[in-house]
């Protein structure tokens, strides 16, 4: 657990830095409020400050009510501020509880009660990184299709949608492609449904090993998979979805000590500026192209130009 000491006492912060660093805590040390501040706002900063109440810059009450601020408008992780002053009047302890602190103690302060009193603020970052935990989880389980990590279907129509809103702005294509592994019902009657999941998490992660950092790829029902390409025109979009059906026919999958050969249809098309961005019949394209690639023997690409999107809209 790292420590910041905020104290313009040299005698103050040599104390508590050898105090600290004896209890196993790694100490960072500022002698100022703004530097204090300055290291409250940097990359990976420590969660437990001990902050003096007067100091150069600004004072140990600033300081917590900028962290709280801070930690409100950004939903950081907590910081436990206790704050030190030679100040014992009640109003004083008032003044610093309602300024953000967790936690006041007065000088001359006891070693144990301050020993004490940072294991309490140990014991709520801990609970705190708990909850962030928890709350990460439950996002991820909403937005993610549980057996694939993928995104599900609704995450990724709405990664479709922003795509093709922030492609109009920037008037730029995205691409869409739907991909259906073939033969799937076969696989689940002939070896069971672990042996088709365990197909499904091997595709998910050879489709993601040949995507590009700010490609999407999400479960969109069943084996079939909807891909949005930012950036890519229909020749893009075409060059990624076979790049996509080579990685999975590059090699057998084993699957249960089986070596077996997986093979998926592609089919995709390309939003380009000039028409309006309809997801649904975006999709509906794809699926189109998909369908024809499955009558075309399987285990091919197939590319519906756009245009085909506003013939179907004005339709």
């Amino acid at each position: 657990m790292r420590i910041l000491i905020a104290d313009d006492s040299i005698v103050t912060r040599h104390l508590l830095d050898a105090t600290l660093r004896k209890w196993g805590y790694e100490v960072v040390v500022a002698t100022d409020g703004n530097e204090a501040w300055r290291v409250l706002q940097g990359d990976n900063p420590p969660r437990v400050a001990i902050l003096d109440w007067v100091m150069p810059g600004l004072t140990g009450p600033e300081v917590c009510k900028k962290v709280r601020e801070h930690s409100r408008d950004s939903e950081g992780a907590y910081t436990y501020l206790l704050l030190l002053s030679s100040k014992s009047q009640r109003e004083d302890l008032i003044e610093g509880m309602e300024s953000g602190a967790d936690d006041y103690l007065t000088k001359p302060f006891d070693l144990h009660e301050l020993k004490v009193r940072l294991r309490a603020g140990t014991r709520i970052i801990d609970l705190q990184r708990e909850l962030l935990a928890a709350r990460e989880e439950l996002r991820e389980q909403a937005t993610k299709d549980f057996l694939t990590r993928l995104w599900n279907r609704s995450s990724i129509i709405d990664i479709l949608h922003r795509e093709l809103t922030r492609a109009a702005r920037e008037n730029r294509s995205v691409g869409v492609v739907l991909a259906d592994l073939d033969a799937f019902k076969a696989v689940n009657d002939t070896y069971g449904h672990f042996a088709g999941d365990a197909v499904l998490r091997e595709f998910s992660r050879r489709m993601l090993n040949c995507m590009r950092p700010y490609d999407a790829i999400g479960r969109y029902g069943g084996e079939e998979f909807l891909v949005v390409l930012p950036g890519c025109d229909e020749h893009c979009t075409s060059s990624q979805a076979e790049r996509m059906r080579a990685a999975l026919e590059s090699e057998p999958m084993l699957i249960n000590d089986i070596r077996y050969q997986a093979s998926a249809s592609f089919g995709g098309t390309s939003w380009h500026p000039g028409t309006n961005p309809h997801p649904e019949n975006l999709i509906r394209i794809a699926d189109n192209a998909l369908y024809m690639a499955k009558h075309q023997g399987r285990n091919c690409a197939v590319m519906l130009p756009c245009a085909a999107v506003a013939q179907e809209t004005a339709g």
